[in-house]
């Protein structure tokens, strides 16, 4: 391991042991929660409903999913060049977090589509569409991982699985640019955008988020790290026992 990479998983681990981040998450969800309820309008697209506010949660949900499995492609290349155990716990630590981002993105915008564009679903409309394949890709990921059972062989596997399958994340997140979409029309840099979203509270939301996010991956990467020690102390004492048996 070269003495970069181990500066840089050194700064991870600090930053995920940090118990700031937790008091973070704390303070920033409350203000969300504090903002959407008691500040943001209910009125979006034309539409006076509370259903309007989960949107702040929606928005955020969406790009810190995106952010999630980013890491994941990250961890994953870095594991497949480096070989090193821990950049392939963070990537399927980073990859379950971000499906299940990916998985509430989905419930919440089906919610908010229903009241607002009144459908639970437009199979016509891209963003749905490019997301669910996101969604399936990824499900697919945590399956491949969850059968490797300590294999090497098809930890590997996974990990060019998780490369290859990120190329649907940036197509989705692009595709309200790239095609004409039916729902989904761009709001950032689009002066004929519906939605009335208040940037600064979505803004704190978006903060809210990747904090829990962070505070949830440290957690998970940790619970892997104590898994892998675990395994191996019963394998080592499994091995001693075989040996004293043979001795015997």
């Amino acid at each position: 391991m070269g003495s970069l990479e181990q500066r840089l998983i050194g700064l991870f681990r600090r930053l995920f042991r940090s118990t700031i981040t937790g008091y973070l998450t704390l303070l920033f969800g409350l203000a969300s929660l504090g903002l959407v309820f008691g500040y943001a309008s209910a009125s979006m697209y034309g539409v006076e409903h509370g259903i309007n506010l989960i949107a702040y949660w929606h928005i955020p949900l969406a790009l810190v999913g995106g952010v999630a499995l980013t890491v994941t492609f990250a961890g994953c290349v870095l594991f497949l060049v480096t070989g090193t155990r821990f950049w392939e716990q963070l990537a399927h630590a980073s990859g379950e977090i971000g499906f299940i981002f990916a998985t509430l993105t989905l419930v919440t915008g089906s919610a908010w589509g229903r009241v607002i564009w009144n459908t639970w679903w437009d199979w016509s409309d891209i963003r749905l569409v490019t997301f669910l394949f996101v969604w399936f890709i990824y499900a697919g990921y945590l399956l491949i991982y969850s059968s490797a059972g300590g294999s090497g062989r098809v930890s590997r596997l996974a990990s060019v699985y998780g490369v290859v399958g990120f190329i649907t994340v940036p197509i989705s997140y692009a595709s309200t640019r790239l095609w004409t979409t039916r729902l989904h029309a761009p709001s950032i840099g689009n002066p004929d955008a519906e939605a009335a979203i208040s940037a600064s509270v979505l803004l704190v939301s978006l903060v809210a988020f990747l904090l829990l996010y962070v505070y949830l991956l440290g957690s998970r990467v940790r619970l892997h790290a104590l898994t892998t020690r675990v395994s191996e102390l019963k394998n080592r004492s499994q091995t001693e026992t075989y040996k004293s048996t043979e001795a015997n």
